[in-house]
């Protein structure tokens, strides 16, 4: 599938949609899922190791489906906390036309569950 909203990352070539982005703040990611059909939000915290395990099967989902996918420190950008009641990490966001559809708090998720989760929320 293609993912017309990619860049190119210049330092290693790679298409943007290959791979989850960090995003710095709220405004960077009212972009990023305003530019998408589709957009995944992982909310994350620095040392949680669930988090970091989710990254590759992040990886990997954005390779298989249309969707980009994102990652968010809610620590660095307070007001996410509150307006995505951020309790737990790591919080996966589905967002559809830019709006945030469904929520999953699960703690580590397989490749196969979250595919087929996206898939249930976007028919």
């Amino acid at each position: 599938m293609s993912n017309t909203n990619a860049g190119i990352d210049e330092a290693n070539g790679t298409a943007e949609g290959d791979r989850p982005v960090h995003l710095a703040d709220e405004a960077e990611l009212e972009t990023f899922v305003s530019e998408a059909d589709v957009a995944l939000i992982e909310f994350y915290t620095d040392g949680c190791g669930i988090c970091q395990s989710m990254e590759p099967v992040l990886g990997n989902l954005a390779r298989a489906l249309d969707v980009r996918v994102g990652l968010i420190n809610p620590r660095d950008d307070p007001p996410l906390v509150e307006r995505f009641d951020v309790r737990s990490v790591p919080l996966f966001v589905l967002f559809v036309n830019g709006e945030a559809v469904e929520r999953l708090a699960e703690g580590f998720v397989s490749g196969d569950e979250l595919t087929a989760w996206i898939e249930e929320q976007t028919g």
